[in-house]
């Protein structure tokens, strides 16, 4: 599957993740684990509801989640951050 990253994804990414080389390591084991089996438990990845119902979430960490929607042919990454940063 393709990954497409939204411009929104893009500047939180560099403004919250990009300094810390935990979460950028932690960023790319979680999404290569979403790319094998989006369903993996330790994802915890759902389905979004109220004005983000388009899209899904899954997890970083505690707190740091990505959302992201299903494309056609791809995953577009929309957003990255805390619980309270992206929801």
């Amino acid at each position: 599957m393709r990954i497409k990253y939204h411009k929104n994804f893009i500047k939180n990414y560099r403004k919250r993740i990009s300094s810390n080389p935990k979460l950028v390591s932690k960023f790319q084991k979680q999404l290569d684990i979403f790319l094998i089996n989006p369903q993996n438990p330790i994802l915890r990845n759902h389905k979004l509801i109220g004005k983000l119902s388009s899209y899904n979430s899954f997890s970083l960490t505690g707190d740091i989640r990505v959302i992201y929607q299903i494309e056609e042919d791809a995953i577009l990454l929309f957003d990255i951050g805390t619980h309270n940063q992206v929801y």
